[in-house]
């Protein structure tokens, strides 16, 4: 299980990335963002087919790379309503993407009273 501080912001690169590169590749295409790579913050990207992820983060002293592979099935953003290249998400939904959570298929679930215990 990966646990992020409260201060590290993730964020997902909404177009696909070549990953064949590793640190430096990614880097520059954090910096293609607008975004300084070496901010503290993790960047989440997907390959085409989104059977591949890496992650990227700098701790201070270096860089960190994440990688998986599906090895079956796809990996399945949660629903984003923004036309930008990136979208920001919490650790949570970001520990969930990594197990492999599809959100299409989830749900939150909510606490509803029914009309009987309301009635009372």
């Amino acid at each position: 299980m990966l646990s992020l501080p409260p201060t590290v912001r993730v964020f997902v690169v909404v177009e696909p990335v070549d990953m064949h590169g590793s640190f430096d590749a990614l880097a520059g295409a954090v910096r293609r963002l607008g975004l300084d790579p070496v901010d503290g913050h993790l960047y989440f990207f997907l390959n085409k087919r989104r059977r591949i992820a890496k992650a990227l983060w700098f701790d201070g002293s270096g860089w960190c790379v994440l990688a998986k592979r599906l090895e079956a099935g796809s990996f399945q953003l949660p629903a984003l309503s923004t036309e930008e290249n990136r979208v920001q998400i919490d650790g949570a939904t970001f520990a969930s993407l990594l197990a492999g959570i599809d959100f299409t298929a989830a749900r939150r679930g909510w606490y509803r009273r029914s009309s009987a215990s309301a009635a009372r």
